[in-house]
């Protein structure tokens, strides 16, 4: 037998056609995970926005609870506030008594710094919507959450929440 090498060369018009198939696999390749990053980043964004979305509404819940375990502060107004005004820092109340209306300040500030720790950029407003027994408060949280291809400075998210409070049990 005898073995021809001829036979087994290829024409010259295909010499470097695995090459430019190895480089146009390489390319989509490289898309496709670039791709597929930019999905994993869109969803930790999104992530994060539903992390702050339900801070947002244990929040508003803490508040609304504290509001309801010290009904006589509550029922006078007294958690009255928003993110511009200065809260006294009152009666460190962990340590010492308080009276209802000191309560009420140690609650703003915790609560306060709660929001202030949690959120980005947070504003809010406590209003009492219903004065007299019972009250009803609007508590309104705003936070700014990623930046959209319209408005480079994030765009502003609201949760708001309402509670009455009555001093009858």
């Amino acid at each position: 037998m005898h073995c021809n090498s001829s036979a087994f060369t290829l024409p010259i018009s295909q010499r470097g056609f695995s090459m430019l198939e190895i480089l146009i696999t390489l390319v989509i390749i490289a898309t496709a995970l670039l791709g597929t990053a930019g999905l994993q980043i869109y969803a930790m964004r999104m992530g994060q926005s539903g992390q702050f979305r339900t801070q947002a509404v244990f929040l508003a819940a803490d508040l609304a609870e504290r509001m309801e375990a010290n009904k006589a502060a509550a029922v006078a107004g007294a958690y009255v506030n928003n993110s511009a005004a200065a809260v006294a820092t009152g009666v460190d109340c962990l340590t010492s008594a308080c009276d209802s209306a000191n309560l009420a300040l140690y609650d703003l500030n915790q609560w306060r710094t709660a929001v202030a720790s949690v959120l980005p950029q947070p504003t809010w407003t406590v209003t009492r919507t219903i004065a007299g027994d019972p009250s009803t408060y609007s508590i309104t949280i705003n936070w700014i959450d990623r930046s959209s291809e319209k408005n480079t400075h994030g765009e502003t998210f609201t949760y708001i929440a309402t509670r009455t409070v009555s001093s009858q049990s």
